[in-house]
């Protein structure tokens, strides 16, 4: 199982669709892929038409149950998304309410890593999406991730939430054993604004070596592809925004190889 946390410390970037997107075009792809909506306000759950207000297991249930000393709940909490081989663990508006109520509570950053290793052999790949803020549930998230991918739009004040993030990133690496590697990914980029361009070029340069070098760009179809409750790289694969999510998937991909390739061989003896 490999988990990428998709995250940044303001809203409005592009995480949802990011983490949509890419599980998408790896379910497509044949791997079994797991969606965790950790965001109070729901807009991956909203996107596969499931009230993140309504009753029922999710997310939240992980978190109260730990706190209670009851066991993590089953499988049955896991929600289809209509696409095949994609899977949604949904959220619940409660979850704005994790760090008031076991904020101070020994084992709750670890919740989540404990939860996947009951699943590590139902799914591949699973794709966290996080709440614009630093408490429990990003804690959670790089946790027990491989790679933290950071979308951030193509404006000023977006460079200024990836400069939070990056400092939590450099609280929660001092605990784990090898540093979280990170991704920025530029989105919403539209080149006929000297803004974007100028945030674009920035990025690169303050970021050399963390940066994806494409770009996601602004398209329309994502809004469409909201409404229908739809992966816009399903629904219209040939959009901007599908063949720019589609490269980056590859990207990641190639990047994985890569590191597998630099792993020492283990000789037995």
């Amino acid at each position: 199982m490999i988990v990428w946390t998709v995250a940044n410390q303001k809203g409005g970037v592009g995480k949802t669709t990011t983490a949509i997107s890419l599980g998408a075009l790896l379910a497509r792809a044949g791997q079994r892929t797991l969606l965790i909506d950790l965001d109070p306000h729901g807009s991956m759950t909203s996107h596969f038409g499931l009230d993140p207000d309504a009753p029922g297991e999710s997310a939240y249930t992980l978190f109260h149950n730990t706190a209670s000393g009851r066991p993590l709940p089953a499988s049955s909490m896991l929600q289809q998304t209509g696409v095949e081989r994609l899977t949604l663990l949904p959220a619940d508006t409660a979850l704005a309410t994790l760090d008031r109520q076991f904020g101070n509570r020994d084992g709750m950053g670890l919740v989540l890593a404990h939860t996947l290793g009951q699943w590590k052999d139902r799914f591949d790949r699973v794709l966290i999406d996080c709440p614009p803020m630093l408490g429990i549930l990003m804690v959670n998230a790089l946790a027990c991730c491989r790679l933290l991918l950071a979308p951030v739009q193509t404006e000023f004040l977006a460079l200024k939430g990836l400069e939070r993030l990056l400092h939590t990133l450099s609280m929660i690496n001092r605990r784990r054993p090898t540093p979280l590697e990170y991704l920025v990914v530029p989105t919403m980029f539209d080149r006929r604004t000297r803004a974007a361009i100028d945030s674009l070029r920035r990025l690169r340069e303050q970021h050399a070596g963390h940066i994806w070098q494409g770009v996601i760009p602004v398209d329309t179809k994502f809004r469409e592809a909201s409404q229908a409750g739809k992966p816009l790289p399903l629904m219209l694969p040939r959009s901007r925004g599908s063949i720019a999510y589609a490269e980056l998937l590859e990207s990641l991909l190639q990047r994985e190889q890569a590191d597998v390739a630099r792993q020492p061989l283990e000789v037995a003896g």
